[in-house]
């Protein structure tokens, strides 16, 4: 028996023919632009978990597969894109999150990787930012950081609370502002506006 409803395993067909590690790394969606076919009965939960027709995703390389052909729309809205199909899906606060954060180097010197839970990983750094951003129905702020095409992740809590142990002291525009050091660029996590 499928986890997915026809609609979405018809989705899966229009893929191109890869190999399976090829098919889990993120696809070329910024090169697809097929008219939308509609929306699907699938989101992604505040906590990572991808649904489809209210019952969870279970299977760990299915929902990789289904981030990978991921995309955030200039509208705002999140839709899964084959070259030949174009579905709506609804994300609840960020498609992803960081779970894991490896530190190297320590001070101004230090780099930090970090890794999402759908396994994509990549450097804090000027091409992914960590900004404290409003997210979800609530506004609240929160850590972010971006991943890949304008797609998001916000930090889990325990990475949170790593990154502000590395936290230090810096004046930016003669105010002071705390946050962390990663290739070689300084990211504020106060809250403060800037």
């Amino acid at each position: 028996m499928s986890d997915l409803a026809p609609v979405a395993e018809t989705l899966l067909k229009s893929l191109p023919d890869a190999t399976a590690e090829e098919v889990l790394k993120p696809a070329p969606v910024h090169l697809w632009n097929p008219p939308l076919s509609g929306e699907l009965d699938m989101r992604i939960a505040r906590d990572g978990t991808w649904y489809h027709e209210g019952r969870p995703i279970r299977r760990h390389r299915l929902a990789r597969l289904f981030a990978s052909i991921l995309r955030l729309e200039e509208d705002g809205r999140y839709v899964l894109v084959t070259p030949v199909e174009r579905w709506l899906i609804r994300v609840e606060a960020t498609p992803f999150v960081v779970i894991r954060a490896d530190v190297e180097g320590d001070a101004d010197d230090q780099r930090i990787h970090l890794t999402t839970n759908m396994d994509e990983s990549f450097w804090l750094d000027a091409a992914h930012p960590l900004q404290m951003l409003p997210v979800g129905v609530s506004g609240e702020l929160q850590p972010v950081v971006v991943v890949r095409g304008g797609l998001q992740a916000r930090l889990h809590r325990n990475v949170y609370y790593q990154l502000a142990e590395l936290s230090a002291p810096m004046q930016q525009e003669g105010v002071e502002r705390f946050g962390v050091h990663s290739c070689g660029c300084f990211f504020p996590m106060d809250g403060q506006q800037s």
